[in-house]
């Protein structure tokens, strides 16, 4: 057991300082074309909330080397037997007892409290590392969703502006039709309205890709960042998540912190044995008489348990079983999340398909008949412009509901994997 504690200490030991390998290297990224993968390393560099819990890691790592060590000695200096009454008050130089007293004391827990002063900061330390394993997924995760956002806002923005580009043609075609009379005046007029409709939907779109590049800036640090490269598949093994859930980095802090109560159970059992305490004191008289030394032993006595000790181990004992508890309803609750996020999936992916299979191309063949039909002079500039926003409409949801399905699956994968190692 001792030595599993000293490779676990040493295995702390060695992330703390990784985590400060990290934190030393983080600097602001270049303004690059940001890939995916280049996302997610400059936010695991940059993120501020991630250099928090490695500082906090790194803290509690310094703050073990304290724990369990004895408390400091202390010095005490004073006068002893100095005559106030009798014939020989106030004339210390005639009495041979009074002196001047010079004392060193050293208070010394019992063994058993060190021990669980020890064990409870390496507990402390556990904690620290498995909220960085929370916080370092939880970045990684809002990164990638931040990217894949931004990729798609560009997506929704080009299909909006080819749309819009193809009724703008038709829109500047009309005056001729008119004049030619194979179209109406007022034509003119709805074409000129379908397309600031279409503006008022890029306005939108703008405005969605800016707060887009807000978040990812948010995570990366890039002030400006530009995505590049294709935005990555992802494939939700269901049964594979579903397995690894147990694993999960999300678990590890509450697994920590119940071993952490434990510790604090040692820590209240410890307060039933005695303390000990040392004193030595030298006693300078009168050179006419001799000096004195004297030394002794102090020992604590917990003779009102009931009262001070046995409480207080019931309420830590209360405190571990809570944790306990609490783990297990995270585990529950994450589970249920996961069967959640996991038909949440099933969905967006079958609206999706749907979308791209269905909706999206009958959009593109009402376009074509409304063009073919107004060449023909059976339909008006108003039955394009109606074909035309639908199939702007339509693109859109598509690309919509693709961002969802990646999405979805950028989340399902990243934050339901077991613990990488």
């Amino acid at each position: 057991m001792l030595f599993k504690r000293c490779a676990d200490r040493g295995a702390n030991t060695r992330r703390v300082a990784g985590l400060a390998a990290v934190l030393a290297a983080a600097a602001p990224v270049s303004g690059a074309p940001l890939t995916f993968e280049g996302a997610i390393a400059a936010a695991r560099v940059n993120a501020p909330s991630l250099r928090a819990k490695g500082l906090g890691a790194a803290a509690s790592q310094s703050a073990r080397q304290a724990a369990g060590a004895l408390p400091d000695p202390k010095v005490s200096v004073g006068v002893e037997n100095f005559p106030i009454s009798g014939p020989l008050a106030f004339k210390p130089s005639r009495d041979d007892f009074t002196g001047i007293r010079v004392g060193l004391s050293q208070d010394i827990p019992n063994p058993a409290k060190r021990r669980a002063q020890r064990n409870r900061a390496d507990a402390d330390i556990a904690v620290a590392i498995a909220d960085v394993g929370v916080e370092a997924r939880s970045v990684e995760v809002e990164t990638a969703v931040a990217w894949i956002t931004l990729a798609f806002a560009h997506k929704r923005l080009a299909a909006l502006d080819g749309v819009r580009h193809g009724l703008a043609q038709i829109v500047r075609a009309t005056p001729a039709s008119v004049a030619a009379g194979s179209a109406r005046p007022a034509q003119t007029v709805a074409g000129k309205q379908a397309l600031a409709a279409l503006d008022d939907r890029r306005d939108e779109l703008v405005a969605a890709l800016s707060t887009a590049r807000a978040n990812l800036t948010r995570w990366t640090g890039d002030p400006d960042p530009v995505v590049t490269g294709r935005v990555p598949e992802f494939y939700v093994k269901t049964v594979e998540l579903m397995s690894s859930l147990d694993g999960n980095p999300v678990l590890a802090p509450l697994a920590a912190r119940s071993e952490q109560a434990h510790a604090d159970v040692r820590v209240a059992e410890a307060e039933r044995r005695p303390d000990f305490g040392v004193d030595v004191s030298y006693l300078r008289r009168d050179p006419r008489f001799g000096d004195y030394v004297s030394a002794g032993v102090t020992v604590g006595l917990p003779l009102f348990q009931k009262r001070r000790q046995l409480p207080m181990i019931a309420a830590r004992q209360a405190e571990a079983a809570q944790r306990l508890a609490e783990q297990e309803a995270s585990r529950r609750e994450l589970r249920a999340k996961l069967q959640a996020a996991l038909a949440d999936h099933a969905m967006h992916h079958a609206q999706f398909m749907r979308s791209r299979d269905t909706l999206e191309p009958l959009a593109h063949q009402r376009v074509e008949l409304e063009t073919a039909s107004f060449a023909a002079g059976r339909a008006s500039l108003v039955d394009i412009a109606e074909a035309e926003t639908a199939l702007a409409e339509a693109a859109l949801v598509t690309l919509d509901r693709a961002a969802l399905v990646a999405i979805d699956g950028a989340r399902l994968t990243m934050t339901y994997r077991g613990a990488v190692r």
